[in-house]
């Protein structure tokens, strides 16, 4: 009998063994590692991981391989970069007033952009737009345009301060379905159709940047990592101790590191 309850206890243990290796080689399968130093760093659609450190951008595939760099010493520090269009990518280089795009490759396909020929000196922001369009957000006129791709003003909000009635700073601004999401951290998240019309605010105070998909914000705040249906006024939030940004796309989690950037 003693015996029979010995091969019970070690056929339970040998199985429990088996079961944690069998959680560890899943979670090793799952979790992907980028070792690099970044400042900050975005993805697109794909999952193409983009990481900027100082003047350098480095693009890392949807499995983790280094596939390109990219740099421009002569205008400085990358501001932003916008990777909604997986094929053209954005770059701002604010101390210069200058934008350029980037293909899938991480090769300019045209001249860089300089905003002050255009008259707008005091350019804080920039993203992408449809059609190869862009839009800034220039401080000295509190105004959001819109440009085509041959750099032509085709929309513009006028002064928000004016129109809006508030005092704006905005730090981040993505576009989205046809809309325009700006931050303002003491206001909230003020969105503007194509045309520039002012459509309505998110009551998210206080953020840094965020990501959308469909109708679901995902921003860090705090020690937190939380999600944001705008449609329904729902949010959730979960505990995200340690990472300097997160970002959420297709089920997976981006964490970055001082010096990694971890995918879950």
């Amino acid at each position: 009998m003693k015996h029979i309850k010995l091969y019970f206890k070690v056929t339970i243990a040998f199985f429990g063994v088996l079961l944690m290796c069998s959680f560890i080689k899943q979670d090793s399968l799952t979790k992907r590692v980028i070792v690099t130093k970044s400042d900050y760093f975005t993805i697109d659609e794909i999952g193409n991981v983009y990481s900027v450190k100082e003047h350098e951008l480095i693009k890392f595939t949807a499995n983790t391989k280094l596939f390109a760099r990219y740099s421009n010493l002569k205008l400085g520090n990358i501001t932003s970069v916008d990777a909604t269009n997986p094929l053209k990518l954005l770059l701002y280089y604010r101390d210069f007033q200058q934008l350029i795009f980037v293909d899938n490759q991480l090769t300019e396909n045209s001249e860089p952009i300089s905003l002050e020929n255009l008259g707008y000196e005091q350019t804080e922001l920039v993203c992408a737009s449809t059609n190869n369009s862009f839009w800034i957000y220039n401080k000295q006129n509190n105004e959001l345009i819109r440009f085509n791709e041959s750099s032509k003003k085709i929309a513009s909000t006028g002064n928000l301060k004016q129109v809006l009635q508030v005092n704006l700073k905005p730090n981040f601004m993505r576009e989205h379905n046809g809309f325009l999401f700006l931050n303002s951290p003491e206001n909230g998240i003020f969105v503007f159709d194509m045309f520039g019309t002012f459509n309505r605010i998110i009551a998210l105070k206080h953020l840094k940047r965020f990501d959308i998909n469909s109708d679901i914000l995902y921003f860090q705040k705090d020690s937190l990592f939380c999600s944001y249906n705008y449609k329904f006024f729902d949010e959730v939030c979960k505990v995200n101790i340690g990472a300097e940004q997160t970002m959420y796309s297709n089920k997976k989690t981006y964490k970055l590191y001082s010096d990694s950037i971890v995918i879950e």
